[in-house]
């Protein structure tokens, strides 16, 4: 408790004002965040990060280091890359599941504060969406928004193909093969999970998708949403942002093939993709968001 109080996790208290003995704790604004009655929750999100199956390439760093046989640490630990895992593991695909719903719970202060980025959309899909949260996030504050959800298979078997309302609905597929045309397409937490090459194969669907979008018989310009973390932005000057992302940076390393990047490597990433230009805004924490445009 003292270690977690000197992180700003929990706070100390005076229970007994007779008494000069701190001998009590109080919950701060991230502790909160860790209760199941608060809304965002994001305890699955915590779950999640201390799952034996995300632990267990950590102990393995070494041995892929000196082997370089797989292309993770993770693959290294488990025998699959991350997502096959988790086609073939299905306690494992929910635990995933839940704690990317939880942490897309944050999502309503995006809808909330920087909500005219979805102004003036008619259609929107969400690529990677999982079970579906960010979609209806942005459904209750904007209805006429026609939503897709577009993920694996197997994330999206239990959904029903035409979701929870007449405006959303849920479609099994491969963002690498296919992304269905829309007004925007939108990437959260999907881009840092690849590489430079498979970033570009996905940027090209998507720049494809809103390219072919017609609305009316007309042709509209269409846009790409990217909500990452960008390492060097004005916010990293606080030393806690700067290290989490560049932790994040290893993660993604030890799990996956991507990797964070800076503004000049996704600049390099639209420019390959065919895009002419993007507008990065940073908007709470360590995260930013990414209007592509082509």
């Amino acid at each position: 408790m003292r270690l977690l109080t000197h992180n700003g996790f929990f706070d100390s208290t005076n229970l007994n004002e007779a008494e000069e003995e701190e001998d009590g704790y109080v919950l701060t604004a991230s502790s909160r965040l860790l209760l199941k009655s608060q809304i965002p929750n994001l305890s699955p999100f915590a779950i999640l990060s201390v799952e034996p199956a995300m632990l267990a390439p950590w102990k393995v760093l070494g041995d892929w280091f000196s082997r370089n046989e797989e292309s993770t640490a993770f693959e290294t630990a488990h025998g699959a890359p991350f997502w096959e895992f988790c086609d073939t593991n299905s306690r494992f695909n929910n635990v995933f599941n839940e704690g990317m719903a939880s942490d897309s719970q944050m999502m309503r202060f995006i809808v909330k504060d920087y909500g005219q980025v979805f102004e003036g959309l008619s259609t929107l899909v969400d690529v990677g969406g999982g079970t579906g949260m960010i979609a209806k996030l942005i459904l209750e504050a904007f209805p006429s928004l026609k939503c897709t959800v577009l993920d694996l298979p197997h994330v999206v078997a239990d959904k029903p193909a035409g979701g929870s309302s007449e405006n959303l609905r849920f479609l099994g597929g491969d963002m690498f093969h296919s992304i269905p045309s829309a007004d925007a397409i939108m990437l959260k937490h999907v881009m840092h999970d690849w590489s430079d090459e498979d970033c570009v194969k996905i940027l090209k669907k998507c720049r494809e998708a809103i390219i072919a979008n017609k609305n009316d018989g007309v042709k509209k310009a269409g846009k790409v949403i990217i909500i990452d973390m960008v390492l060097g932005a004005e916010e990293d000057n606080e030393r806690d942002i700067t290290e989490t992302k560049l932790m994040f940076d290893v993660l993604m390393m030890v799990l996956v093939t991507g990797r964070e990047r800076t503004e000049k490597e996704y600049e390099r990433l639209f420019i390959e993709s065919g895009f002419t230009r993007h507008k990065i805004t940073p908007i709470f924490g360590f995260t930013s968001l990414i209007e592509v445009f082509p």
